[in-house]
């Protein structure tokens, strides 16, 4: 008997050793964040900005002052002289001799900027260069021998890999949180629909103040630049976007060089590709980017891409869809010969082109389509010719003006509107009314087709299946 327990006792110390051992390993597992934060808080930086009264680039959350106050300050000699205001933000030092990194939406617009180093040490900041569409900036102030974070790699990071940022939020100096990437590539395209920056979108804690500060792997390498947040309070909900470090070195390497950045650029406008379409242009699955139009006389078209192309592999970078497009292009020197994958009619082809360049003050004249609808006659439609006035306006030649879709029919499914002009139907160009009842005549029953329309001004295409 007493041996019996002594053998269960031996199993439970067994046991409890083992559990022991498993903590101790997953404990070692965990990330040593606070080395990370040791050897790289000095070279993070805050950000002090000063606005002058008037300043239009300073965005103020103070409410006017209230109309009663405003009649007691006609009484008393005016309301109170306007002072300056003020905002701050995060950065990090990249070189000894004082070169510093934050974004553009903290610096922009700014009378003075100010970087306080973590021994209160304050400079007065140049302002080198600001590139508003990666909402990158360059600093610079005049020290030597300063503190500066290592860049990583541009491919390095993974999805699940745990991350590090430090900075200011709410003006709580060198504040550090931690979390893990979420996804990379997000598109959050601009106000004026320009895509040229994959986010990385992290779960770390990000709040106002935090902007222009770094995102660390484990290494202690700066991965990104926190850039902005989703949120319905004003806090962190655990959506973050960072600026990722690809983009930080093209951008920041141009700055110091020429205080301005050039991007690469296509000329064209793309959409993405659905099941239908996909179908249609022969395509084993959606994917890829589908051009509509090409800007005449641009890199794409001087290059041989031609509208109803599907661009699925661009200087070495695969393309499953249309957002990842500007990605690629626009960190391509311009000027640089590129090899680009695509579908054209059914077969696979490659061409080389030349990339052009897109200057710091112009913006894309094309932009990215959304698709919406379609036109058919055997497919439900009506169509007239396109008066000379309509093909001046929209800057066409040929086409069908659609007057008509029957409810129901293939053409009101693939969701071709009253209004609508089409070009091009299977790969075939439509120039009359004639030439579009040949094509569709032709067409074989029940197998999507593609069709290029312009509406209202916009081309796109549409997957369109005829009965």
């Amino acid at each position: 008997m007493h041996t019996l327990i002594n053998r269960f006792a031996q199993l439970a110390l067994a046991l409890v050793l083992v559990g022991f051992a498993a903590g101790s390993t997953r404990a070692a597992e965990l990330p040593d964040f606070k080395t990370i934060v040791r050897e790289n808080t000095p070279a993070v930086v805050k950000i002090l900005v000063e606005f002058a009264p008037g300043n239009d680039s300073y965005h103020s959350e103070i409410p006017e002052i209230p109309e009663y106050l405003r009649r007691f300050f006609e009484g008393q000699g005016g309301p109170p002289p306007q002072l300056p205001r003020q905002g701050m933000g995060s950065g990090f030092i990249i070189s000894k001799d004082g070169y510093i990194v934050t974004n553009n939406h903290v610096v922009a617009g700014a009378d003075q900027v100010i970087v306080r180093l973590t021994d209160r040490t304050e400079y007065e900041a140049e302002i080198v260069g600001l590139d508003e569409r990666s909402d990158l900036a360059l600093l610079k102030v005049e020290a030597d021998d300063l503190p500066v974070l290592k860049l990583s790699g541009p491919e390095e990071l993974e999805v699940g890999e745990w991350v590090l940022a430090i900075g200011s939020p709410f003006g709580l100096d060198y504040s550090v949180t931690a979390g893990i990437v979420s996804a990379k590539g997000r598109s959050l395209p601009t106000e004026n629909g320009e895509n040229y920056v994959p986010f990385i979108q992290t779960d770390v804690a990000i709040n106002p103040g935090n902007s222009g500060g770094p995102l660390f792997n484990l290494d202690g390498e700066v991965v990104g630049v926190n850039s902005q947040i989703f949120t319905r309070s004003g806090g962190s909900i655990g959506l973050s976007f960072a600026i990722p470090v690809s983009v930080v070195t093209n951008v920041v390497e141009q700055l110091r060089d020429t205080g301005m950045v050039t991007r690469g650029w296509l000329g064209v406008t793309i959409q993405d590709v659905d099941k239908v379409l996909a179908e249609s242009l022969g395509l084993e699955r959606p994917r890829g980017a589908l051009i509509v139009q090409l800007q005449p006389g641009g890199p794409a078209d001087e290059g041989g891409l031609e509208s109803g192309d599907v661009i699925t592999r661009f200087a070495g970078k695969d393309i499953l869809t249309s957002s990842e497009l500007p990605h690629a292009v626009g960190l391509v020197r311009p000027g640089t010969e590129v090899k680009v994958e695509l579908v054209r009619n059914g077969r696979n082809e490659t061409l080389r082109l030349a990339v052009g360049a897109l200057e710091a003050g112009e913006r894309a004249s094309v932009a990215r389509a959304t698709p919406e609808a379609d036109t058919g006659s055997r497919l439900g439609l009506v169509v007239e010719e396109v008066t000379e006035q309509l093909q001046s306006r929209w800057g066409i030649t040929g086409g069908v003006l659609v007057t008509e879709v029957i409810s129901g029919s293939p053409a009101d499914e693939a969701g071709v509107r009253s209004g609508d002009v089409i070009t091009l139907m299977a790969g075939s160009p439509v120039t009359s009314v004639d030439s579009f009842l040949r094509v569709v005549e032709d067409l074989e029953p029940g197998k999507s087709v593609p069709v290029r329309l312009i509406r209202r001004g916009s081309p796109l295409f549409l997957g369109l299946k005829p009965e």
